[in-house]
């Protein structure tokens, strides 16, 4: 008799420790998309603190704040810096900011600066510099002008006293407080971080500034971001010859993985050929898909070629959704409702195949719920588009502009 209790209790006891042991072991999405990640090169910061950023007036409110607090240094890489109201008082905030101490490094990127309407030029740039700002334009665009189309700065980084980290889809513009004319509403999101991820973003602006600047900084003052929260974020960086393919692979581990729902709003939806296959694939599993694009743009050929790829998604079972009130310039992704991305990678061949480019990767629930809760309000504000209303909607003109263009994909 007790034999045979000892026989059961064994019988019972592996079979509680085989359950235990899958279940410590079964990988959930953001688990595999870490780990995914981290092969590839990407590392991941536990104890952060993130803020997701909604609009242009809390961005700016909050980083100019954190700015008038700054006590060492202040970094900014942007793709532009619109020679415009919310610049110039960046401009003087940063003045005020040399005049008690405090170090400050800017630069842009040459062709960012020459296809905004409001460009910097040498005659502002000889103003900051007399007013000891460090400022610096990457790749100016010369003659013959070929031969400076890739790769461009498209990052949006902001890092203040090496602790407190701005990163995301804005630049430096009015139209992300009031819009513009053409397209209405200038919809983008952005994130503020604290914590040790910040040293990455830190790392990625002080390698550019050594590129362009040809000024080493090493000093440990720089990298302060110390253990802040509770949430895992790991960075994302494209800087062409060293991390060609990550934005790339990041994108395809994340619809690879996914098991539940993908959630995407992101601009110029003009994917390289192995997102769109990651993004059938992703479909056809049965992983729920929403997609929010814009109903207005700012450029004249992409949303032919986005409206193509929205019909084969759309015939795929994807959800596709045209944000009404303006343009949406947002690059953020969800998951599963348990990792997210925010940054300044669009889903076209520019940013996913030759600029530098970088997101942050979220692994933490909270946020990534946050963001699909705010992904579903917009689409209130936002039409479904259905194969009918497709088929409606574009002229035979518009239909061929999109398939020629999704020709041209590798250069737009």
């Amino acid at each position: 008799m007790i034999n045979e209790y000892h026989r059961i209790a064994g019988i019972v006891g592996t079979a509680l420790f085989l359950l235990l042991s899958l279940t410590g072991h079964a990988q959930t999405s953001d688990s595999l998309i870490v780990g995914d990640m981290r092969n590839q090169g990407i590392d991941f910061y536990k104890n952060n603190q993130v803020k997701v950023i909604t609009s242009g007036v809390e961005k700016f409110e909050l980083m100019f704040d954190d700015i008038r607090r700054a006590k060492s240094s202040i970094h900014l890489e942007y793709f532009n810096f619109r020679n415009d109201s919310i610049a110039s008082l960046l401009f003087d905030i940063l003045r005020e900011k040399r005049k008690e101490g405090v170090e400050v490094r800017a630069v842009f990127d040459g062709f960012g600066n020459d296809s905004n309407n409001q460009p910097l030029k040498k005659k502002h740039l000889r103003k900051l510099r007399a007013d000891s700002i460090d400022i610096y334009e990457f790749d100016p665009i010369r003659f013959p002008w070929v031969n400076h189309i890739w790769p461009r700065d498209h990052r949006k980084i902001v890092v203040i006293d090496g602790r407190i980290a701005y990163t995301g889809g804005m630049n430096v513009a009015d139209y992300y407080l009031v819009g513009t004319e053409q397209v209405g509403e200038w919809r983008d999101m952005h994130c503020r971080i604290e914590g040790p991820a910040v040293n990455e973003l830190q790392r990625i602006f002080v390698r550019f500034w050594k590129l362009v600047a040809k000024e080493e900084l090493t000093n440990q003052k720089y990298f302060q971001g110390v253990p802040s929260g509770s949430k895992m974020i790991g960075i994302a960086n494209r800087e062409p010859h060293t991390s060609n393919e990550i934005m790339r692979r990041f994108y395809v581990s994340m619809l690879d993985n996914a098991k539940d729902s993908v959630k995407i709003i992101n601009p110029y939806f003009v994917p390289t050929n192995q997102v769109i296959k990651a993004l059938k694939r992703c479909a056809e599993r049965g992983v729920k898909m929403d997609i929010l694009i814009s109903s207005k743009y700012d450029e004249p050929l992409t949303p032919d070629v986005v409206m193509y790829n929205m019909k084969k998604l759309i015939k795929r079972g994807a959800n596709v959704w045209r944000y009404r009130p303006g343009f949406h310039h947002s690059k953020i992704m969800m998951v599963d409702g348990k990792v997210c991305t925010i940054g300044s990678t669009n889903l076209d061949s520019r940013s996913l195949r030759y600029d530098y480019e970088a997101n942050a990767i979220i692994a933490d629930e909270a946020t990534t719920r946050e963001l699909d809760s705010l992904f579903i309000e917009d689409t209130r504000k936002s039409d479904l588009l259905t194969l009918e209303e497709w088929k409606k909607s574009r002229t035979t003109w518009q239909r061929f502009r999109g398939w020629l263009g999704h020709l041209l994909t590798f250069v737009l």
